[in-house]
């Protein structure tokens, strides 16, 4: 049985003392949840003070995004020798925005969850559709392509331990929400795609995230798809109260 993994991505938010305050508030909101592991992945300058809150607790840390050597020449880039060492247990690397506006490829998104699975860092990879190529039923071709790329050649005992976020891009942050069929439909894909890759075994280990407004309001009926194991959560996970209740979707 696959335990749901809710993450919560707070993108370019929080000041230290902001992150500090939402992390302290959300604590005991959803200290109760043993069904659903919890993770939030703040800002990097954040990263060593909520290190700090969490421990001990039933919240896990991750990052952003990192780069794929373990140190090097790369001015204003983290290794995930760094991010383990800051306490980060996953890593969040593909996402749309990284793809959009830094020229993030399949190519590096594969190359950085090798350099994670090196650092014993479990990556959440992220694929999705635009709305031109949902609109021009393209869905699954970009998704497989994007897959493929990802994956090609990763290790299947490593990558049984990692997560896939499906994110269409029309619906990060528009408010608009993928119906759970359509989200349904899409993991299903995913997972279909990764038996062949891997074998059924290892499909059948992998957790797959749904991502893109993601609310208190949709969190139960999208969760209690069949191959929808959690939620990448944006913008409802900047505050303690509405992401305890995505957290708490099952209580």
């Amino acid at each position: 049985m696959r335990k749901p993994l809710i993450a919560g991505n707070w993108k370019m938010y929080k000041t230290r003392r902001e992150a500090r305050d939402v992390v302290n508030a959300l604590l005991p909101l959803v200290a109760n949840n043993k069904p659903v592991e919890i993770a939030i992945c703040p800002p990097a300058t954040a990263l060593n003070d909520l290190a700090d809150l969490v421990k001990g607790t039933n919240v896990a840390l991750g990052a952003q995004n990192c780069h794929w050597e373990d140190e090097g020449a790369f001015t204003g880039e983290l290794s995930p020798r760094m991010l383990k060492d800051a306490g980060c247990k996953y890593v969040i690397v593909g996402h749309s925005e990284r793809r959009q506006f830094f020229g993030e490829t399949d190519a590096n998104i594969n190359k950085k969850a090798r350099a994670l699975y090196r650092n014993q860092i479990i990556p959440i990879i992220c694929v999705g559709e635009t709305l031109a190529e949902r609109e021009a039923s393209r869905t699954a071709e970009v998704v497989t392509t994007q897959l493929k790329g990802c994956l090609a050649g990763l290790p299947a005992e490593r990558f049984a331990e990692s997560v896939i976020a499906y994110e269409p891009v029309w619906a990060i942050g528009t408010g608009k929400t993928a119906t759970p069929e359509q989200a349904q439909e899409v993991h299903a894909l995913i997972r279909k795609l990764i038996a062949e890759i891997f074998g059924p075994n290892v499909a059948e280990q992998v957790r797959i995230q749904y991502g893109g407004s993601v609310k208190p309001e949709n969190a139960t009926t999208l969760m209690t798809q069949p191959d929808i194991d959690g939620a990448l959560v944006g913008g409802a996970s900047l505050k303690a109260d509405s992401f305890a209740a995505i957290v708490n979707f099952n209580t």
